[in-house]
């Protein structure tokens, strides 16, 4: 169960640097001169936001699951 808890702290971690990344990405079409040519771009970007930030939520659930069964 061990391997299984650290491959989850691991992804979780993973996946914050990575919605870390898309956001920064974001900001950064956002400020561009002319922001409506990269509207695709920011709207892939930020429904991948949402898509990991929901992957960390059930992720962070499934650490507390394990780390409350394990005691």
């Amino acid at each position: 169960m061990e391997i299984i808890l650290d491959n989850l702290v691991e992804a979780k971690r993973q996946l914050d640097s990575t919605i870390h990344k898309l956001k920064e990405t974001v900001k950064t079409l956002e400020g561009k001169e002319n922001p409506n040519r990269y509207k695709s771009q920011i709207t892939l970007a930020q429904r991948r936001i949402e898509a990991f930030e929901l992957s960390v939520v059930l992720i962070e659930r499934e650490i507390r699951d394990l780390s409350e069964n394990s005691k």
